[in-house]
């Protein structure tokens, strides 16, 4: 259990961290801004020019494959030994190395050097995560976690949602993403930019209150009620399955809004032009949903907390109207996507702050608004398939809380395994994909109903074995009013 003596959440160790989250979002959303520059600058075909994504993407699986080996190697866990300050520190150095190959990979037109750049930058980040994420978790009480990492989360999201916009300024010279008539040699400068910033984020840590390592992370791993010991985290029941959770979760979340430009267009006869503001709709859902969720993370009172409650989303909200505004949109049909909204927060209060509950309860949501999109048509179809932004939105805080609940030392290496599958992005994106190619892209979505179908199950069964471990969720509250 978590040591008694954090009463609440460190916010000196808390702030700093989450200037690593808005990076991974940020870089995460501004290569779709790279993908069409790139596109043209190298005469690539549609499925040559993905391969900015799957290098970046790959590249959080390669880097949790070699922290893992080495610390087979090592026979410790590379975290404990050099600490959670270290371990995000060289991460971001490793990052920023990456942004250095732009340089050379735009003065001599190298694709290859730019993606290589897009890796390395990727594997830093992989380290990030694997330190990052758990470490949010530990800085403050366990009952509040999971809400600590869906703050992180929005942090996270407000990179993806400003990202764009101002990787497009310093490209461009514009906000908007369809404008690719760009030059290899304006890419350069931004991301020498963003390789300082890393290196700027690495002093800033360095000088931190984050700790080296935490009480939790060098306890014994002895459960609780039968007092049975472990030898590696995939002992862990609640950690293998926690695995495919993640790996299926990050899979629904991507495929949904990968394919839904080429719904719009092909379905709906809109205009490549058109869509942007709906995909990036897509991305500030999450962004609504984790600003939602992380007001449990606040030591307020409760009645502060119905208010921003309610306040959070639609600031939230707010942010993605004026950046569709600012990017010169049009923003008027929109609003109608603020009683969805109320749905999420409905859903938000009904799950009471236990992680589990709320991953039941966002999973038949994300099951509802699939469903209705795939037996509607026009506008609605398309307000359908974006909500599952919204419902996606704390389900990784969620299944990474879970699954780590209870490793104890062994909490690094479950990150690690965790992290590894992000790949599910890629993959159920692809078989989506081809499944859209057989049937029809409106039919594809089925591929999304069976992520969060097993989604539920893994809240349902979650809940049991962390119970036979002598954890009980149900213990786990908001605030007092709960």
């Amino acid at each position: 259990m978590t040591d008694n003596k954090i009463k609440a959440t460190n916010w000196g160790q808390f702030i700093p961290l989450v200037t690593v989250f808005f990076f991974w979002g940020f870089v995460a959303a501004s290569n779709d801004i790279l993908i069409p520059v790139f596109k043209k600058a190298f005469n690539l075909s549609q499925s040559e020019s993905m391969m900015v994504q799957i290098c970046f993407y790959v590249a959080y699986t390669v880097g949790s494959l070699i922290y893992m080996f080495v610390s087979k190697v090592m026979k410790q866990d590379v975290i404990n030994k050099i600490g959670y300050k270290n371990g995000l520190i060289i991460g971001l150095l490793i990052s920023a190395s990456g942004t250095l190959l732009f340089y050379p990979a735009a003065n001599t037109g190298s694709f290859l050097l730019m993606i290589s750049g897009l890796f390395i930058v990727g594997l830093g980040f992989s380290l990030q995560q694997i330190v990052a994420n758990p470490l949010a978790i530990e800085v403050g009480p366990a009952e509040t976690g999971s809400q600590r990492l869906t703050m992180a989360g929005g942090i996270n999201n407000l990179g993806t949602t400003i990202g764009p916009l101002i990787v497009s300024f310093a490209i461009f010279g514009s906000a908007t993403a369809s404008n690719s008539e760009a030059s290899i040699e304006s890419v350069k400068i931004p991301y020498l930019i963003l390789g300082v910033a890393f290196v700027l984020v690495a002093i800033l840590l360095k000088f931190s209150s984050i700790p080296q390592i935490t009480p939790t992370i060098k306890e014994d791993n002895s459960d609780v009620v039968s007092g049975e010991h472990r030898s590696s985290a995939l002992k862990y029941p609640q950690l293998v399955l926690g695995m495919i959770a993640i790996f299926v979760y990050v899979g629904v979340e991507v495929s949904t809004a990968s394919n839904l430009p080429a719904y719009m267009e092909k379905s709906l006869g809109f205009a490549t032009k058109d869509i942007a503001p709906y995909v990036s709709l897509y991305w500030a859902s999450l962004m609504i949903g984790r600003w939602t969720g992380m007001v449990d993370a606040f030591d307020v009172s409760g009645g502060v907390k119905k208010i921003l409650r309610f306040l959070a989303p639609y600031l939230a909200f707010g942010v993605f109207l004026g950046v569709n505004a600012i990017a010169k949109h049009d923003i008027s049909h929109f609003y109608v996507y603020g009683l969805v909204i109320l749905v999420m927060i409905a859903a938000d209060i009904a799950s009471k702050g236990n992680p589990a509950r709320m991953l039941l309860i966002f999973s038949c949501l994300g099951i509802l608004a699939l469903a209705i999109g795939m037996m509607t048509s026009g506008m609605i179809s398309v307000y359908a398939f974006t909500s599952v932004g919204l419902f996606c939105s704390t389900l990784w805080p969620c299944i990474f809380a879970l699954a780590i609940n209870g490793l104890g030392k062994y909490t690094n290496e479950g990150s690690g395994y965790l992290i590894m599958m992000i790949m599910g992005g890629g993959i159920i994106s692809m078989i989506q994909g081809f499944l859209a190619d057989m049937t029809n892209i409106h039919f594809s979505y089925i591929m999304g109903v069976l992520c969060f179908a097993y989604l539920a199950f893994y809240a349902i069964r979650v809940t049991g074995i962390l119970k036979a471990q002598g954890i009980d969720l149900n213990k786990m509250k908001s605030d007092g009013g709960h």
